[in-house]
Formats: C-alpha cells, structure tokens, sequence
C-alpha cells in the first residue's frame, strides 16, 4: 500500500503543481474567444480516447502477464508433487533420498527463491538441488520391467518440473518496454495538460477537474506497475501453491 499511497500522491501534486503554474503563467498570455473551451474540449476528448485505448490494451497485457506468472507457479507446484509421487514408487535407499531432495527443492523454493524473486534477483540455489536430484536421478538403474516404466514417468515428471521452472525464471525479468513506459507517461503528461487550457473563472472547478483526472490516470498506472512483474513486490504472485506442497509433503502425504 505504501507504493499505491506514495505514487498516487506524487502524480496529484505534479498534475495540480502544473495547473497553478498554468493559471499563473501561460492562460494570461492566451487570446479567448467564443468557441474556445468548445475546442479545448474536443480536443481533450480525443486525446482522452486514443490515450484510453492504449493504456487499456498495456492494461489488459499487463493483467495476461500476471495471470500467466500465476498459472505458472501452481503448474510447477504440481509438477513438483507428479515427481515426488513418481519417486516414491522407487526402492530403497533411492527412495528416501530423491524425496528429501524433491523436499528440499520445494523448501528451497518458498525460504530463499521466492523472496529473492520479489526482489527481482535470480537465485542459483534452486538450480543447484535440481541438479543434485538429476545426478541422483541418473545414477539410477532399474533392475525390471516394472522399474523401468517407473523411472519412465519418474524422468518424464522431472523434464516437466524443470521446464516449469525455466519458464518462472524467465519472467522473473520481463516487464513492459521502456518505450511502452514512454507513452504511458508521456500520454499521462500530454492528457492532463491538454485539461490545463481550460478558461474556468472559478480556479476551484479547474482544479477539481484535474485532480479527478490525474487521480484516475494514477489508478490505471497504479495497476499497471504492480502486474507489470508478476513475481515482483509484495503485491507479485505469492509462493502458496509451494506452501501448500511443502506443507503435504513434511506430514509425509504424497
């Protein structure tokens, strides 16, 4: 909340700044006429349509990514359960330890991945236990048929895991262009001072009308920046499809 508070807060200052600025400086150097706040008003109209269906779109693609860095957690969450379920089939000792190591994974995931994701880093430890559980995997050697098929879907399940994983990471860095960046701000900038042209006798209603526009358009951006990066912040995807796996998997349930 502080990030909503702190951001809303600026762009109603800078947009209200603006207007005095505008009242004090520039409208008494203007020429009105009759027809005047007619055209000012079209104007801002169109703009206020181009610039909404454009940010509308960034919106919605933003809201995909967020939604997508969700779906991904709880699909390598339950390719992390599919593997520790294939494992489970195996005999001892491997058994025993390819589940601690699906274990420790999960584990690593929630207490050292997922608050540095929130950071926007890109931990190794992770990386580190997939492959100690892939050098266990290999040294493996079924002795039947029956082991056979098992190690089958046993390597199926950790090629999925590990593509799942993949996937996370790599959206761990994406976010909008620094040119989508650019027309948001600017078309933010160009939206509310088109409203500062305005002949409004009464400096009350102008600033009342600014300050519901620059209010709105710090809510779009608002919502922009915090699905912008899905794992990012405390309002990014949280690590509770990992929980809820490492919680099954410490009372022993598989």
């Amino acid at each position: 909340m502080p990030l909503a508070f702190v951001l809303f807060l600026s762009i109603e200052f800078i947009a209200l700044g603006g207007l005095y600025l505008a009242r004090r400086y520039l409208l008494p150097r203007l020429k009105f006429h009759d027809g005047y706040n007619d055209a000012v008003g079209g104007t801002v109209q169109a703009i206020g349509v181009f610039y909404g269906v454009t940010v509308g779109l960034i919106a919605v693609s933003v809201w995909n990514s967020y939604a997508a860095g969700s779906d991904m957690a709880s699909h390598e969450a339950s390719a992390i359960a599919a593997l520790y379920r294939d494992v489970s089939m195996f005999p001892e000792p491997d058994r025993s330890q390819m589940r601690e190591e699906v274990h420790q994974y999960t584990e690593t995931i929630v207490k050292v991945v997922w608050p540095a994701q929130q950071k926007g880093q890109v931990t190794k430890e992770g990386a580190r236990v997939m492959d100690q559980l892939q050098q266990t995997l290999a040294r493996f050697e079924p002795t039947n048929v029956a082991q056979q098929i098992r190690y089958a879907e046993a390597l199926k399940a950790f090629n999925l895991l590990a593509e799942r994983r993949r996937m996370r990471m790599d959206a761990v860095g994406g976010a909008l262009s620094q040119t989508m960046w650019g027309v948001i701000w600017v078309g933010a900038v160009i939206s509310i001072g088109v409203a500062y042209l305005f002949k409004l006798e009464d400096a009350r209603v102008h600033t009342i009308l600014v300050a519901l526009m620059s209010g709105f358009l710090a809510l779009v951006v608002l919502m922009i920046v915090v699905n912008d990066r899905p794992f990012f912040g405390a309002f990014g995807v949280g690590p509770e499809s990992y929980q809820q796996i490492l919680d099954t998997l410490a009372n022993g349930e598989h």
